[in-house]
C-alpha cells in the first residue's frame, strides 16, 4: 500500500477521489477550485510548443527520407478517416437501438436560449477554408505563444526537412536539440509532481459546479456515451490492436497514468507532451510519434465523433423527430467533414453540433440547451478516447512502417521510478 501511494498512479487517484468528495460535502468551495486545475494544465502547455517541435525535428532528422515522411503522413490521415468514420457509425448505431433521447421533457431547452446563440453564432462564422488555410503561419513566434499545434506540426516539418538536407551541419544542431529536449522533458518530469493536485482541482470544480443531480435526468445519455466509447475502445481499437499484433491492455497500462490525468482535468492536451514520451519508450520510433500524435490531436478525435453523432440523434429523439436514411448519411458526412475542424475552437463540440444542425434544417437548434448542463460530465470520455485512439494510432502506423521496437514493447515491467523522476 505505502508504494500505491508513492506512485504517480496512486496519487492521482487519491486526488479524484477527493476532489469528488470537495465537490459532493461543499460544492462551492469545488466550484472554487477551477483556478488550481488550470493553473497545472497551464504549466503543460507552456512546454507544449517546444517539445512539439523538437520531437518532430528530431523524429525528421532520424527519418533520412523526406518519401518516408510522406508515406508516414498519408497513411496517418487514411487511418484516422476510416477510424473516426467507424467511430461516428457506431455512434448512430447505439443511439438507434438505445433511444436516449426518448421521453426527454423538451422545455428545459428553452431557460439557455442567449447560450445556444452564442454557439449558434460561432457556427456561422466558422469558416472551413480558413481552418486549413490558417495551418500555414504568418508569424511562427506568435504560433509559439498561442500554443497553435497544427501551425508548430507545419513549421517543424518543413524545419526538420531542411536539416535533413544540411549534412554535417545539420547533424550538429539535432545534437543541440536533443539535449535541449532533454532538459524539457526534465521540466515536465517536475511538473508532473503536481498531477495529483491537478486532478485533484479539475474533479473539485467539475462536481462542485455542476452538481451531481443533472445527471439523472440524462442519465441514459450519459450511460450510453460512456457504454459506446467503452465498446469502441474494447471492441473496434482492441480488433485493429490485435491485428497488427499487440495487446490494447498492455497499451493501457503504459499510459495510465495520463488516462487518470486526463479523467481529472478533462483535458487530453494535458498530456500531450509525456503521452509523446511514453509512447516512444513503449516502442515507437520518434519520427512517426512526432508525426501522428500532434496530427491526431486534430484529426483523430474518436470520443468526440461518438458524442456528435450521439447527440444529433439524441436532439432528434427528444423532439421526436423521425430522421430517414438520407437525413442519416448526410449527418454522417457532415460530421466527416466537421469533426475534423473542431480542433482548437472555443466550444468546439457545441459549435460543430451547432453548424451540423443548422446544415440539416431538420432539428432545432435550441436543442442543445439540453445537453449544457450534462456536457461536462461527459468530456471525460471523449477526452479519454481521443486519447487512446491517438496512442492506438501511433503505434499501429509505427508497426506499419516498421518503426517499432519490439524488444521495448515486450518490456510489460517497464521502470516507473524512471517517469518519476526518482
Amino acid at each position: 500500500m505505502p508504494t500505491f501511494f508513492r506512485s504517480l498512479y496512486g496519487q492521482v487517484i487519491v486526488g479524484i477521489f477527493l476532489g469528488v468528495v470537495l465537490g459532493v460535502v461543499a460544492p462551492s468551495w469545488g466550484a472554487e477550485m477551477k483556478p488550481v486545475a488550470d493553473t497545472f494544465v497551464n504549466m503543460i502547455k507552456m512546454v507544449i510548443g517546444p517539445v512539439i517541435f523538437l520531437t518532430i525535428v528530431l523524429g525528421i532528422g532520424g527519418v533520412g527520407s523526406v518519401s518516408k515522411l510522406g508515406r508516414i503522413g498519408g497513411k496517418s490521415l487514411i487511418y484516422f478517416e476510416i477510424v473516426t468514420t467507424l467511430a461516428l457509425l457506431i455512434g448512430m448505431g447505439v443511439a438507434h437501438i438505445v433511444q436516449p433521447g426518448a421521453g426527454i421533457d423538451i422545455s428545459q431547452a428553452q431557460s439557455s436560449g442567449d447560450k445556444v446563440q452564442q454557439y449558434q453564432k460561432a457556427a456561422a462564422e466558422m469558416d472551413w477554408v480558413a481552418f486549413f488555410t490558417h495551418i500555414v503561419p504568418s508569424n511562427v513566434i506568435k504560433s509559439f505563444a498561442e500554443g497553435d499545434i497544427l501551425q508548430i506540426l507545419f513549421f517543424a516539418i518543413l524545419f526538420g526537412i531542411s536539416l535533413n538536407g544540411l549534412g554535417e551541419s545539420g547533424q550538429q544542431l539535432l545534437a543541440s536539440f536533443e539535449r535541449f529536449n532533454k532538459a524539457l522533458f526534465k521540466v515536465l518530469h517536475i511538473i508532473m509532481r503536481l498531477a495529483p493536485i491537478g486532478a485533484f482541482g479539475g474533479m473539485a470544480y467539475t462536481v462542485g459546479k455542476f452538481g451531481l443531480s443533472v445527471l439523472l435526468s440524462l442519465g441514459k445519455l450519459m450511460l450510453s456515451v460512456y457504454v459506446t466509447m467503452g465498446l469502441f475502445i474494447f471492441v473496434v481499437l482492441a480488433l485493429i490492436c490485435r491485428w497488427y499484433g499487440f495487446r490494447i491492455m498492455a497499451l493501457l497500462r503504459h499510459i495510465k497514468e495520463e488516462l487518470l490525468l486526463v479523467l481529472g482535468t478533462s483535458s487530453s492536451e494535458s498530456v500531450l507532451p509525456q503521452l509523446m514520451e511514453k509512447l516512444e519508450r513503449f516502442g515507437c520510433h520518434r519520427s512517426v510519434v512526432g508525426l501522428v500524435v500532434p496530427t491526431g490531436y486534430s484529426f483523430n478525435l474518436d470520443g468526440t465523433t461518438i458524442y456528435l453523432s450521439m447527440a444529433v440523434l439524441f436532439i432528434a429523439q427528444a423532439y421526436g423527430i423521425d430522421l430517414s436514411w438520407a437525413d442519416q448519411i448526410t449527418i454522417l458526412g457532415v460530421l466527416m467533414l466537421t469533426s475534423k475542424g473542431a480542433a482548437g475552437v472555443t466550444g468546439a463540440g457545441f459549435v460543430v453540433l451547432a453548424s451540423t444542425l443548422a446544415s440539416l434544417n431538420r432539428i432545432p437548434v435550441e436543442g442543445l440547451a439540453l445537453l449544457l448542463g450534462v456536457d461536462r460530465f461527459m468530456s471525460e470520455a471523449r477526452a479519454i478516447t481521443n486519447l487512446i485512439g491517438n496512442a492506438v494510432a501511433t503505434v499501429v502506423i509505427a508497426k506499419s512502417e516498421m518503426a517499432f521496437e519490439e524488444p521495448l514493447f515486450h518490456q510489460d515491467d517497464y521502470q516507473e521510478e524512471e517517469w518519476m523522476g526518482e
